[in-house]
């Protein structure tokens, strides 16, 4: 076994062969999810965005107008941070905030076509480089890593 804990003056601890598995597991997701992250930072560096305001601008380009708390928790960032970011694509002149007509006390966000037309110029090309990222692995094991993923991660929302 690789890592089974954490070092000790050259020695590796133990916890018992479910926690070591899982432990080593913990620690291979977190380090995939940091490189990917940073060629995906990468990419949305070239269009002069940041990760966050990208990923506001990429889910209501692919979801449609939602309110900023739904944004948040499709994110999992906080409200204020959803706040901040919203502030500074408004700003930009790719998002706009309109009160709901059914519900006046929540605030949609949408696109601008300004919005649009970044992503429909940009997103393609961070697509491929995101397929490009994932080739290591075969389309098979890119979808049965992705049902791991949501299966781990649904069984880990009941322990919250």
């Amino acid at each position: 076994m690789k890592r089974a804990g954490p070092s000790t003056g050259g020695r590796r601890r133990s916890y018992g062969t479910a926690a070591d598995r899982a432990l080593n597991l913990w620690v291979a997701l977190a380090r995939c999810a940091s490189s990917v992250s940073r060629v995906s930072a990468r990419d949305i560096h070239r269009y002069g965005l940041t990760q966050a305001q990208f990923a506001v601008l990429e889910v209501l380009y692919h979801k449609g107008p939602l309110p900023l708390c739904t944004i948040g928790a499709k994110l999992l960032v906080t409200s204020g941070n959803i706040t901040y970011v919203a502030d500074q694509l408004e700003g930009s002149g790719f998002l706009r905030r309109e009160r709901s007509a059914e519900d006046r006390r929540v605030v949609l966000a949408k696109l601008t076509s300004q919005g649009e037309a970044l992503l429909d110029k940009h997103f393609p090309s961070h697509a491929a480089r995101m397929a490009e990222a994932a080739r290591a692995l075969s389309p098979r094991e890119q979808e049965a890593l992705a049902r791991l993923l949501k299966k781990w991660g649904k069984a880990t929302r009941k322990d919250q």
